[in-house]
C-alpha cells in the first residue's frame, strides 16, 4: 500500500543552491506508527510561503533541502492506527496536528518555550518530512481532538492562526490596544483576527494589494492603506493619521526592509514591536530611534501551547478562519496547486488529501 506525497528534489550540487527546485508525486510505504504515534489519513493541507520559498530555492536560512523532502505543515486528518501508550485518541477522531514536535526535554521545553528547542522535529523544515500525502504518522501529544462543529480546514488553519495567537501575544494586545499590522498576507490577516479578539479597540493595516486590504477589511481590519512609493517615515505619519495617534503595538508581517524600519518610526514611544515576517539575515534600521524612545522589539519563533487556544476559539465561533481558504485543490494538482501561491493569487490555498472526501 502507497501514499502520495509531493517532494521537492535538491538543485544543482545537491546543495540547494542550484536553480529551481523540482516538485513531484511519489509513492512511499505508509508508515507504521510507533510507541506513542498515530497514524493518520490526511484531509487538508495549507500552501504556507515557507513550502514555495523551499519548492523554489531549496532553503531558508540555514535550513537547506538535502534530500527529496516531504512540504507541508498545516495540516489536518482523521486517526487510522494507533501506537502503544496513545490512549486519548482513537481510530475515527478527526484532529489537528502541531507541527513542531521537541525531540528531547531540554531547558526551553521545561520553561514551556519548547518552540526554541533547538533539536525540536518541524514538519517541512529539512531534514524532517512535512504531511501533505495520503498517510502520515505523527506524535500523538502533538495531535488534537478537532470539535464536531470544527471543520478539518479550521483544523488545517490552526497552524497560522497559532502565529498570530503567539504574536499577539508577544505584542501584549490587550483591551484598547491600537495596532499596526504590516503586511495583508495570511499572516497579517490572522494578526487582525486575533488583535480585534484579544481586545484591540482599533487595527490598521499595509500592503501594496488593494484586493489583499479588502480581505482584510472584511476580517475585522478599522483602517487600511496602500503602500506605492511613500517612505517608511511617510508610512508611519498616515498610520499615526488613521488611528488618531500612534499605535502602541506594530506587528511586522513581511520581512521587507522598509516595512520594518516604517514599523519602527509608526510605533508609539514606549510601544513594541514585533518582528513576524522573516526577509533578509541583514537589514538597516532606525535602531536609535527605537532605543531612544524605549521601542521594545521582539522576536517570534513559529508558537508554543497554541492548538488548545485556537481550538476553543473556533469552536466557539469567537473567531472565523474559514474566508482565508480561497482556492481548493486535489493531491494530485499539488503543482497547480503550488504555482497558484506562487502567484500571489487568492490568500489560501488548500489541498484536498483525501480522494474519497473533498469536503471542507
Amino acid at each position: 500500500m502507497a501514499k502520495g506525497c509531493l517532494s521537492p528534489s535538491s538543485g544543482a550540487g545537491g546543495d540547494g543552491s542550484g536553480g529551481q527546485e523540482r516538485c513531484r508525486s511519489e509513492n512511499r510505504p505508509v508508515p507504521e506508527p510507533g510507541p506513542n504515534e498515530v497514524l493518520l489519513r490526511m484531509h487538508s493541507v495549507g500552501i504556507c510561503g515557507s513550502d514555495v520559498h523551499y519548492w523554489q530555492h531549496g532553503r531558508i536560512g540555514d535550513f537547506v533541502v538535502k534530500d527529496p523532502m516531504v512540504l507541508g505543515h498545516e495540516a489536518s486528518g482523521t486517526v487510522v492506527k494507533v501506537g502503544a501508550g496513545v490512549t486519548h485518541l482513537k481510530p475515527g477522531d478527526r484532529v489537528a496536528i502541531e507541527p513542531g514536535v521537541p525531540r528531547e526535554m531540554d531547558e526551553f521545553c521545561k520553561t514551556g518555550r519548547y518552540n526554541l528547542s533547538p533539536t525540536i522535529f518541524f514538519c517541512a523544515t529539512p531534514p524532517d518530512n512535512g504531511n501533505l500525502c495520503r498517510y502520515y504518522k505523527h506524535s500523538a501529544s502533538y495531535c488534537y481532538k478537532l470539535p464536531d462543529n470544527v471543520t478539518f480546514e479550521e483544523g488545517a488553519l490552526i497552524e497560522p492562526l497559532s502565529v498570530g495567537i503567539h504574536a499577539c501575544k508577544r505584542a501584549g494586545v490587550t483591551l484598547g490596544s491600537k495596532v499596526f499590522v504590516s503586511g495583508s498576507g495570511p499572516i497579517g490577516l490572522v494578526n487582525v483576527l486575533v488583535a480585534k479578539m484579544m481586545g484591540a479597540a482599533a487595527v490598521v493595516i499595509t500592503d501594496l494589494s488593494a484586493s489583499r486590504l479588502q480581505k482584510a477589511k472584511e476580517m475585522g481590519a478599522d483602517f487600511t492603506i496602500q503602500v506605492k512609493n511613500e517612505t517608511p517615515q511617510e508610512v508611519a505619519s498616515k498610520v499615526e493619521s488613521l488611528l488618531g495617534c500612534m499605535p502602541e503595538i506594530t506587528v511586522e508581517c513581511t520581512g521587507v526592509q522598509a516595512c520594518i524600519q516604517a514599523g519602527i518610526y509608526a510605533t508609539r514611544s514606549g510601544g513594541t514591536l514585533v518582528l513576524v515576517g522573516l526577509g533578509p539575515d541583514m537589514v538597516t534600521v532606525p535602531i536609535v530611534n527605537a532605543a531612544v524612545r524605549e521601542v521594545d522589539i521582539r522576536g517570534i519563533f513559529r508558537y508554543c501551547n497554541t492548538w488548545p487556544v485556537a481550538i476553543a476559539l473556533l469552536a466557539s465561533k469567537r473567531i472565523n478562519v474559514k474566508p482565508l481558504v480561497t482556492h481548493r485543490f486535489p493531491l494530485e494538482k499539488a503543482l497547480e496547486a503550488f504555482e497558484t501561491t506562487k502567484r500571489g493569487e487568492g490568500v489560501k490555498v488548500m489541498l484536498k488529501c483525501d480522494p474519497s472526501d473533498h469536503s471542507p
